[in-house]
């Protein structure tokens, strides 16, 4: 394995990423049985690629503490089950009712509607089996594995991103705010970001000093993260981003350009990757490096 200090960013991330894409299907029992249209939606979307950021934030966290960063694979399947899961339920024709999602048809496309819903299902309780899982190969004590699974529950539920997610769905009518845009945001797209880095982050053992520091750190580099979004919505290239430049304001989706303009969201974001890694600096991490140069790759990326 290569170490922490000596390989190039983007050897790191590919180098994670081969990973956890070959942990993710190893993560169901092969004991179980399990019908084979619902186990082939469930991979289908899971294995769909896609830049893995959040597991990524998960391993990186704990090597940022000297921890091994196979002991946070489980973690790591966990929370990019959470996240395909909401992919999944986000495209059905009650929620954003979309035809296509990383340049595939979307799982309810193929499978049909309540295929698609089980096997968002499926990937959401599957989750906490993973986390469950933390302690067959890693030293973790049993009462950190409960708050991960505690703190999943918590980021990933009603108060968390599927809040953030109703929130948006109201705002759909209209929102009056930046501050009402900022907590779809927060919990919509940080909370799991947040998760990644506590969850990758206990398990390498940290204080709770630590703890805070990389709580901060998700957040803004969350809030940072959904701008470029936007930002990329007006000014990204469309066969990088995926998706038709301007596809937000023929939708009436409200943005954070929208009220604020384009020259000051990058403004923002710039400043809010500089926040994230003021504190990381600040804090003491061994080895702080990779969490830094991922909020420079994540401000500077094109989709």
């Amino acid at each position: 394995m290569i170490k922490v200090s000596e390989a190039s960013l983007s050897s790191y991330l590919n180098e994670l990423k081969d990973e956890i894409e070959a942990a993710l299907p190893k993560a169901f029992p092969t004991s179980w049985f399990v019908p084979e249209p619902l186990k082939e939606a469930v991979l289908y979307s899971l294995m769909a690629g896609g830049k893995r950021l959040r597991p990524i934030f998960v391993m990186a966290a704990c090597e940022s503490l000297k921890g091994n960063r196979k002991a946070a694979l489980h973690a790591a399947c966990a929370v990019e089950m959470i996240h395909t899961y909401s992919l999944i339920h986000d495209d059905l024709p009650a929620m954003d009712n979309d035809d296509y999602r990383r340049g595939r048809l979307t799982n309810h496309k193929v499978y049909g509607e309540a295929t698609a819903i089980l096997a968002g299902d499926a990937l959401l309780t599957h989750a906490f089996y993973c986390v469950s899982q933390i302690s067959s190969e890693a030293n973790v004590p049993a009462e950190v594995i409960l708050k991960i699974t505690s703190e999943l529950a918590q980021y990933a539920g009603m108060s968390g991103m599927v809040g953030g997610q109703m929130a948006d769905m109201n705002g759909e009518q209209g929102l009056t705010s930046i501050e009402e845009l900022e907590y779809i945001h927060q919990h919509k797209t940080s909370d799991l970001i947040v998760f990644a880095l506590r969850a990758g982050a206990m398990i390498g053992g940290a204080s709770e000093k630590q703890l805070h520091a990389l709580t901060a750190y998700g957040r803004k580099l969350g809030l940072a993260f959904q701008i470029q979004d936007d930002i990329l919505d007006i000014v990204g290239d469309e066969a990088v981003i995926g998706k038709p430049k301007g596809s937000d304001e023929k939708s009436g989706k409200v943005t954070y350009p929208y009220f604020i303009g384009l020259e000051a969201s990058k403004e923002a974001v710039e400043r809010l990757t500089r926040e994230a890694k003021e504190g990381v600096i600040q804090v003491d991490l061994p080895y702080a490096a990779r969490l830094l140069e991922l909020a420079d790759f994540l401000m500077n990326r094109d989709h």
